[in-house]
């Protein structure tokens, strides 16, 4: 195997990653370049490239990558309703294959020969960055120290960094692992870790408890056009500025915290708890509209492929073929979901009120519990007839032996 020059390193700038940026040089032997992508972290960019540089990159690059990330991958994933085990809505695992793509990319233009993540040997991550990896430039190698060095714990970690000199954001009292980006932001760890636990009072940070939240609901609309939202109230927004400002809103009334024990794609089981205040509102409102305007054979079929679908996103196979299938599928379906979703925000709920669209399927001519001219009623006798042949068919092979059913039937 040739000799590793150079190593392009997703860095974040957190434990795992100033350690890794610190662990790789000296252990390879090699330059380190780091890739950090904006997707919405907020103060947790400011410095991140100086940080990268005192602690050894030979390059730092700062990729703002919140319009890509929302629109390429938060907006199709949406487009499918993707919800992992019911209840989670992906928020981590939708950034890898971006954080991956561009990761590729530098690599290629730096010319490394190897690319490198934080991701430990227990979780979801290395699986994603990985995979991604594989299917854009499968000549690269992964470098997962975690899976190769001595360090076994974060207590380790925090040790290792306090020996060389290395400022990290964690410490004892606070010691989640976070990621945070503008669709959420879990909490993993500490206290976590016993499921019996409540998450404590310092594992908040975009959404206001419930308790604490105003005392008065407020409306707002939500404009979509082929199933992605464009516009909140009437006033358009690019994609990143809309989910950002549905965070403020959901945030605000303590919508889209989620606490949950999930099933990881390595096998074991992991408590997190997860932040997704204007993912939870668009999930609410979108699923609304398709109501409206979608044709019930494809929204059923369309439905039947979200825990597939859902499952590839968290499992990482973002870049394969059978997800690039699904997508089209699924695009194919929302070309008619565009109208307007009024919804009402209050102490952690979303609930719409009223929808419309200009491709409406909904007649309320034909629908009305009034007198109308469009439906016969007495056309349902002969269609439950049809539709329930089969049944009535199952039971008298069961109860006559098949015996006298030109008779049964015809009584």
């Amino acid at each position: 195997m040739s000799k590793i020059e150079k190593v392009v390193l997703a860095y974040s700038g957190g434990l795992d990653t100033s350690i890794i940026l610190k662990w790789i040089k000296n252990h390879y032997d090699c330059e380190v370049v780091t890739m950090t992508a904006d997707l919405g972290q907020g103060e947790e960019m400011d410095g991140i490239d100086e940080k990268a540089m005192a602690t050894g990159a030979c390059k730092a690059y700062v990729e703002d990558m919140r319009e890509e990330f929302v629109r390429d991958y938060v907006f199709p994933m949406f487009r499918a309703n993707a919800l992992y085990e019911g209840r989670y809505l992906l928020g981590t695992a939708i950034a890898r294959p971006l954080i991956s793509k561009r990761m590729v990319e530098i690599a290629e233009l730096e010319g490394a020969q190897a690319v490198s993540h934080g991701a430990t040997g227990k979780g979801n991550d290395q699986v994603r960055f990985e995979l991604a990896t594989m299917a854009l430039n499968p000549r690269l190698r992964t470098i997962a120290p975690w899976r190769e060095w001595e360090l076994k714990s974060r207590t380790d970690l925090m040790n290792f960094a306090k020996d060389n000199g290395i400022p990290i954001p964690v410490s004892r009292k606070k010691p989640w692992s976070i990621d945070a980006n503008l669709l959420h932001t879990s909490f993993e760890g500490g206290e976590l870790e016993d499921p019996w636990n409540s998450p404590g009072p310092d594992c908040y940070r975009n959404i206001t408890p419930p308790e604490m939240c105003p005392d008065e609901p407020e409306e707002i609309t939500i404009d979509f056009e082929a199933g992605d939202p464009i516009a909140i109230n009437s006033v358009k927004y690019s994609p990143a500025a809309l989910l950002a400002k549905l965070n403020e809103l959901g945030g605000k009334h303590g919508i889209g915290r989620v606490d949950m024990v999930e099933n990881r794609f390595v096998g074991m089981k992991s408590r997190g708890v997860y932040e997704t205040p204007g993912g939870t509102i668009l999930a609410a409102a979108h699923r609304d509209l398709e109501g409206l305007c979608m044709d019930r054979e494809m929204m059923h079929l369309r439905d039947s492929l979200i825990p597939k679908y859902a499952t590839m996103v968290y499992n990482g196979y973002w870049f394969s073929p059978e997800r690039e299938a699904m997508q089209a599928m699924i695009d194919k379906s929302q070309e008619k979901v565009t109208g307007t979703v009024r919804v009402k925000l209050y102490k952690g709920n979303c609930v719409p009120l009223g929808r419309k669209s200009p491709f409406s399927m909904y007649n309320p001519e034909l629908a009305t519990f009034e007198e109308d001219y469009i439906y016969d009623q007495a056309d349902a006798e002969g269609f439950i007839k049809l539709v329930g042949l089969r049944l009535k068919g199952r039971m008298q092979q069961s109860k006559w032996g098949g015996k006298d059913v030109e008779d049964t039937c015809e009584s």
